[in-house]
């Protein structure tokens, strides 16, 4: 990142904090959260809050935070990105650089789940919450809802997604579940991401809450998406992960992206710290399969 735009941010962190609530209030808001493409672009970089800074090989890859918003600049400034996914910190160092217009903006919500934690499933909501959300002007929040059969943690999580699913579904706000069946191995917790497992996790998702009018899904790629796909009618937006084949990986996208309920991609790390290190090559190629 340039040193002046980081000293613009701390600046105004120390100076004029109200900046960021007046950087707010003039964003100019998305006309819609599709593209030209017909769907959604979304850049998403709320893993540091979480304690997950590693990308590939590099455990520490994304804890350079001036790096991190340079890759996002650059990432939100190409064509056919729709928008952005970030926990407070992240979304407000943006709004002060002014590159949040005619984006859609996410919230991330329940960041207490640390990586490798014990009490992971735990996911407490530690970020964002609806009211903040509106106030902001934003588009919705995302929630991480891991479902874990043997952990008693569980049905609290569910709990708490569900209630944000409600504020968000009470003020037209799109709420994001991005629900894993999960389970401990070896004293760490993994997403069981086979067919049947994600379908699993898709249906106790789609029933959480009073309402699902602005409930929409996010997802994983795997095997046999035609069948993810067809166990909700709620749309879906496709996650990214960490990718260890590009090729592969934007192939698989390419094809789940041909579903009825699909409507984009919601991508973080694979395209902000790509191999090669070319973050507009990488977000150009991601958006051409939209």
């Amino acid at each position: 990142m340039l040193s002046d735009n980081l000293s613009r941010i701390v600046n105004a962190r120390v100076n004029d904090p109200g900046a960021i609530a007046a950087a707010a209030a003039r964003r100019v808001k998305a006309p819609s959260l599709f593209g030209t493409h017909g769907k959604a672009m979304i850049i998403a970089a709320d893993h540091p809050a979480r304690g997950a800074n590693g990308v590939g090989g590099d455990p520490n890859a994304m804890a350079d935070r001036s790096e991190l918003l340079d890759r996002l600049c650059i990432a939100l400034e190409r064509p056919g990105v729709t928008g952005v996914l970030g926990t407070a910190d992240i979304l407000e160092d943006l709004l002060l650089l002014g590159v949040l217009d005619g984006k859609s903006v996410f919230g991330s919500m329940n960041r207490a789940g640390l990586a490798g934690s014990t009490f992971e499933v735990d996911d407490r909501f530690t970020g964002y919450d609806a009211e903040t959300i509106a106030a902001m002007g934003f588009d919705g929040g995302k929630m991480l809802t891991r479902i874990a059969l043997e952990d008693p943690a569980t049905p609290a999580a569910l709990s708490e997604t569900a209630r944000a699913v409600n504020e968000l579904n009470d003020r037209r706000l799109i709420a994001m579940v991005e629900p894993f069946l999960s389970v401990w191995q070896e004293g760490k917790i993994r997403n069981d991401l086979s067919t049947d497992a994600v379908v699993k996790s898709i249906s106790i998702a789609s029933g959480l809450g009073r309402r699902t009018a602005y409930t929409w899904l996010k997802l994983p790629v795997v095997q046999d998406m035609e069948r993810v796909l067809a166990s909700s009618t709620l749309p879906a937006l496709l996650l990214g992960g960490e990718v260890k084949d590009p090729e592969a990986a934007f192939a698989s996208w390419g094809k789940a992206l041909r579903q009825p309920t699909a409507q984009g991609l919601v991508v973080g790390r694979s395209l902000l710290y790509p191999a090669g290190g070319d973050v507009a090559g990488a977000v150009d190629k991601a958006v051409s399969l939209l």
